[in-house]
């Protein structure tokens, strides 16, 4: 059965679990296995979302949605004005 992936605010709790854990005396090893991650996650998530809240997280994903968004419009509009540009040159 395939694993769900975390929510962004669940991501940022895990990483405050991990800081916690650490700031205890445990290895970073141990904490990271305590949250079910593997290192190679764990550092991925904290280079993404170390030092954020999670209202910031939410409004980064808000902010990455709309930038994805207008991203396809301007794609588009430059299609469309690329075709009819060489429709009025006539090479059709």
């Amino acid at each position: 059965m395939p694993r769900k992936k975390p929510s962004p605010e669940e991501i940022v709790a895990k990483l405050r679990q991990v800081d916690v854990l650490v700031s205890q005396g445990r290895p970073v090893a141990e904490a990271v296995r305590t949250i079910g991650a593997t290192s190679f996650t764990y550092y991925r998530w904290r280079k993404e979302y170390g030092g954020l809240k999670v209202d910031q997280v939410k409004r980064l994903k808000e902010l990455e949605k709309e930038n994805e968004r207008l991203r396809k419009a301007v794609s588009d509009l430059t299609l469309e004005k690329l075709i009819l540009k060489e429709a009025a040159s006539g090479n059709w």
